[in-house]
């Protein structure tokens, strides 16, 4: 496709902007490895300099962090079972996506940081790996990258695509270019009715955008019972635990209040803690013990002792193993207007869902929950704690909720089927 000369100027100016900004990413790098440690390596891959780069016509697939990655996986998984012979590198963005491919997958695909959207960093990426189609799991939308697509002529698929409409009005100052990267993607598979609308509005072609479902459905089964026992023989069948999962820094102090005045009815109540980044793992150990609560931590002591009140999961991709361990979970980055965190997670592991008000990043599956009846909404600390021990006190709701949940993920499974057939008629000749 030919770029008008709109286009050109408005891709200057991105472009240009991102070169100006180029002291701050450097600074950013900086100011994150101070806080994790993985942050400080690989700088290279930043601006696609690689070590080596892949092989003849692979699939990309890109998962920005964790959450993608691991929504992801259903279909990295059929792919590789399908197609053995078609290589495919997955690119993430952070260290604990990184970390989380290489649990996942090994040496079974090749794994590299996407660079920045600078148009010769994009370029080099393109080059170097030459795939012959891209696969963008949910909304990772770079126009340099976008455009690069099209100008090299490879296929960009959008897959588990969401859009809030938060985002939707972020978007507004990039509309004029993104419209133009949009028109060269040849498929959305949006996750909802609602995110299929938004992606239009920003600017895709509606013949090219379909509503295929949430891969989240179509997540791995989670098999924890052993882990669970090896949980339960050291702690006890009978006591409470309930864990905060994916918490921000400003969501800390109420998980800890919330936990003070549910250990006022319940004493032995263990609150375990999963902070979603790993730079705040040390911290939020440090401030439950300043609260006066005897805290271990998953890398130091394995397992929670008799006498420990909070147990910090300072390590990664055990999350769902510890939600199978609790009656009651609270998703974090809804106290705050993150948006919210995956919230089938819990569901998939049977337990009890609690989440606050700010869900607009899951604003399709949070509805259906709590019209399922399989999750409950809290607003701060003192309504956090009394839902936490309104559910100890009848096992009965927390069954019936962790019912209706399974119901739900039953239900909404199928998304990965519909993907694989979408994305068939562009893979790479067998």
């Amino acid at each position: 496709m030919q770029a008008t000369f709109t286009e050109r100027v408005l891709r200057g100016l991105y472009s240009a902007t991102w070169y100006l900004l180029a002291p701050i990413m450097l600074y950013h790098l900086v100011w994150r490895g101070f806080r994790q440690r993985a942050y400080f390596l690989r700088w290279g891959e930043r601006y696609a300099s690689y070590p080596a780069a892949g092989g003849s016509a692979p699939v990309w697939l890109h998962a920005v962090s964790v959450g993608e990655v691991n929504a992801a996986a259903p279909l990295v998984d059929a792919l590789r079972a399908q197609r053995p012979e078609v290589p495919l590198v997955v690119t993430t963005i952070t260290p604990t996506g990184s970390e989380r491919v290489r649990t996942l997958w090994g040496d079974a695909v090749t794994h590299v940081y996407l660079p920045y959207d600078l148009p010769g960093a994009v370029g080099r990426f393109l080059d170097g790996f030459r795939p012959a189609l891209a696969l963008i799991v949910e909304t990772e939308l770079w126009p340099n990258l976008l455009f690069g697509c099209r100008d090299r002529g490879i296929p960009v698929h959008v897959l588990n695509a969401r859009l809030s409409a938060r985002s939707l009005r972020g978007y507004r100052v990039l509309a004029p270019l993104l419209r133009r990267a949009l028109a060269g993607v040849q498929l959305v598979a949006a996750q909802s009715p609602e995110d299929a609308a938004r992606f239009v509005r920003l600017g895709a072609a509606p013949a090219r955008v379909q509503v295929g479902g949430n891969l989240k459905f179509d997540m791995r089964p989670v098999d924890a019972a052993a882990f669970v026992a090896g949980f339960r023989e050291r702690l006890g069948a009978a006591r409470p635990v309930w864990i905060a999962a994916s918490t921000h820094e400003d969501e800390e102090a109420p998980v800890l209040e919330a936990h003070r005045v549910l250990r006022q009815s319940h004493p032995d109540a263990l609150l375990l803690w999963a902070p979603r980044h790993p730079e705040r793992f040390r911290a939020v150990a440090a401030r439950a013990r300043e609260a006066g609560f005897a805290t271990a931590t998953r890398s130091e002591a394995q397992w929670p002792g008799p006498g420990d009140a909070v147990f910090v999961i300072d390590t990664l991709g055990e999350l769902l193993r510890f939600y199978a361990c609790a009656q009651v979970a609270f998703v974090g980055g809804s106290l705050q207007a993150i948006g919210g965190h995956n919230l089938l997670e819990p569901a998939a592991t049977g337990t009890a869902i609690l989440s606050g008000p700010h869900l607009h990043n899951f604003a399709d599956i949070a509805k259906r929950l709590r019209e399922a009846g399989a999750m409950r909404l809290v607003d701060d600390a003192a309504a956090l704690a009394t839902a936490l021990r309104a559910l100890f006190d009848d096992a009965g709701a927390r069954a019936r909720m962790s019912a209706n949940a399974a119901r739900l993920l039953a239900e909404g499974r199928g998304a990965l089927a519909r993907t694989l057939a979408l994305i068939a008629p562009a893979l790479p000749p067998a």
